[in-house]
């Protein structure tokens, strides 16, 4: 299935003190998935929410058959295998880990699929992404398959950083040698930024500040959907010559 304009606010930049209508007003504002920051003090400096905090904002939110209201959760944690239950239980959709955490992502990725939800596999901005050609090449198994590969472009950890350009070949990169997988970005994407994420083949794209902190939420996520549509014909266009 070619991929799809899919835009995922971070609620890591909501007002935690309202936070299941903070997620609800953003759905409502056009946003197709919510990205949840999950910290644990280990894999990055930084802590943040954990399964119960999914498990109470889950209700709020209806997941819908064209997968708006799907539950992106970013695990930035060491030992992601040991959080994949929770998080299933919790109402997770689809479990994005890091490449850098795991001995072993092939069997991270089965168990994600073995838990029911999709499985993403990120790799912070210093790792080649040359890293993820044997698992993305074999797809013999679909269980051993991910379902989207995460371009970092700051450093995982903390929200507010400085977009980095320097990444954008990798996305690139994935996007004409798996013109099919769905892309994320996150770090720094916003209106000033967006046509060069979308331009180097990014279609999931993750913004926070840009998004909440708008004061049209709305038009942000119009906006980047809209750029995010045009490339992706783009690379139809130019895949097909």
């Amino acid at each position: 299935m070619a991929p799809k304009p899919i835009i995922a606010p971070s609620i890591l930049a909501s007002d935690f003190g309202k936070l299941a209508s903070e997620c609800q007003r953003i759905i409502g504002d056009g946003a197709d998935w919510l990205h949840i920051d999950i910290m644990d003090g280990h894999f990055v400096p930084n802590i943040t929410i954990g399964a119960p905090v999914v498990t109470y904002i889950r209700p709020a939110i209806e997941k819908h058959a064209d997968g708006t209201g799907t539950f992106d959760c970013h695990m930035m944690v060491a030992k992601p295998e040991q959080w994949i239950a929770d998080f299933a239980k919790a109402g997770g959709d689809l479990y994005c880990f890091h490449y850098e955490a795991t001995a072993n992502p092939r069997e991270c990725i089965k168990l994600v699929h073995d838990s029911g939800m999709k499985a993403g596999i990120a790799i912070k901005p210093d790792t080649p992404v040359d890293v993820l050609y044997s698992i993305l090449d074999d797809s013999s198994d679909p269980a051993y398959y991910p379902d989207m590969v995460l371009v970092m472009t700051v450093e995982p950890g903390f929200g507010g950083q400085k977009f980095q350009a320097r990444c954008m070949p990798k996305v690139t990169a994935l996007r004409e040698r798996y013109p099919d997988i769905d892309i994320e970005v996150d770090g720094g994407i916003g209106p000033s930024t967006i046509d060069v994420a979308a331009e180097a083949g990014a279609n999931v794209i993750v913004a926070g500040t840009a998004v909440f902190g708008a004061k049209d939420p709305k038009e942000v996520i119009a906006l980047l959907k809209a750029t995010v549509a045009g490339n992706l014909e783009a690379w139809k266009t130019r895949s097909k010559v």
